[in-house]
């Protein structure tokens, strides 16, 4: 299989846009992946475009076509993605497969989602499965975890806040970052409560936004100068063995085993990590499955500052979805695009000093204690 290099990233801010729809977003990102690549639209050989929530908001399908038609890309192969939160880390995926396999050796990822649309009465639609899905399952089964981890492992609400915190304080640095006003630990635990512990500071909100990478060989990289390296990229789904264990995803757990194992390296090489911290207890959960801390220890991790700037293993310096916001098909192309800025040196006062080698995880859906998708991908300079 050949090398997968990045050859660009672009994004534009996570918030609200009123007046911009899902193509117009996706669009000023994918510019801005071409610019950063210096390749032209004719370059690029294959798309893929991420998006969980436009078919239900919207009626549209095939959203992909028209964003890469309007980027000049008529007549390449798109594929449309839709994967819950993985949805962009399963473009992501997808993409390197087309390139590993050397069908071409260029695509295009962009993940773009609206969220912020008032008009259509979301948060009170009338749709019953949306309705749930955003604001009724998913918070209570974080919040069960929650309570199941803090019974098993003596996680305290104050650990839990402190990931909020953390986030806060990181996401204070990114210009794109839908917060950044700094929180404290009485500030989250005070907030109102969503599902018993979590409180709305420890929930990640909605937002719009889009994200956009520029995937190519190993040839094509060198000629551009491209010098970040995906080292390994997993996707798996769910096992659903332990449909009682609410303390950790087994999924999680097998899947940073694979992609250690593909790019030849242990959790200890990590220098910088984003993970799916849609919850404040699903980043704890995540640093034991990722292999940061020991199982049941992750609260413990947080509260001894490693997993912020200056610690051990940064986890989340971009936010993350706590602060970063969470528009949902955007969310696992923006991990490797701020993982990128991160090796490449770009990221700022965010900047962790040395960075070579990176993670990013995303997991997506829930389904018997277990996640039903999870993805992990490997960045190397």
């Amino acid at each position: 299989m050949s090398t997968v290099l990045i050859a660009g990233t672009g994004n534009i801010p996570f918030g609200k846009h009123p007046g911009r729809s899902v193509t117009s977003m996706a669009c000023e990102a994918g510019l801005n992946a071409l610019k950063d690549s210096g390749l032209a639209a004719a370059d690029v050989r294959m798309g893929f475009f991420a998006n969980a929530l436009a078919t239900k908001l919207f009626g549209d399908l095939t959203i992909g076509q028209n964003v890469f038609a309007d980027l000049g890309m008529p007549g390449i192969p798109v594929m449309n993605v839709e994967n819950a939160c993985t949805s962009g880390s399963a473009a992501f995926y997808m993409a390197c497969m087309a390139i590993r396999s050397g069908e071409v050796d260029s695509a295009m990822v962009i993940g773009s989602e609206k969220m912020c649309v008032p008009q259509l009465g979301l948060l009170s639609s009338g749709n019953s499965e949306i309705d749930t899905l955003l604001g009724m399952v998913t918070p209570a089964s974080f919040a069960m975890r929650a309570r199941r981890h803090m019974s098993e492992f003596g996680t305290t609400l104050e650990q839990m806040a402190m990931v909020s915190v953390k986030s806060r304080q990181h996401s204070a640095f990114n210009p794109i970052a839908l917060f950044s006003k700094p929180v404290t630990v009485e500030e989250v635990l005070a907030s109102p409560l969503i599902a018993d512990p979590l409180t709305r500071l420890q929930s990640c909100p909605i937002a719009d936004g889009a994200s956009a990478i520029i995937l190519c060989s190993e040839a094509l990289g060198r000629r551009i100068g491209a010098t970040v390296k995906v080292r390994a990229c997993v996707l798996r789904s769910g096992t659903y063995a332990n449909p009682q264990d609410l303390a950790r995803w087994h999924t999680d757990y097998e899947g940073a085993r694979l992609a250690y194992e593909q790019a030849g390296i242990g959790p200890g090489d990590l220098d910088v990590i984003e993970c799916h911290d849609a919850f404040s207890i699903a980043e704890i959960m995540h640093y034991e499955a990722l292999g940061l801390c020991p199982p049941g220890e992750g609260g413990r991790f947080v509260q001894s500052g490693a997993a912020g700037l200056g610690g051990a293993h940064p986890v989340n310096v971009s936010g993350g979805l706590l602060s970063r916001g969470h528009p949902v098909g955007a969310t696992g192309v923006e991990q490797v695009v701020e993982l990128v800025n991160q090796l490449r040196g770009r990221a700022g006062q965010r900047q962790v000093a040395g960075a070579r080698v990176a993670l990013a995880h995303c997991m997506g859906g829930d389904r018997a204690a277990d996640a039903k998708s999870m993805t992990a991908v490997v960045l190397a300079l």
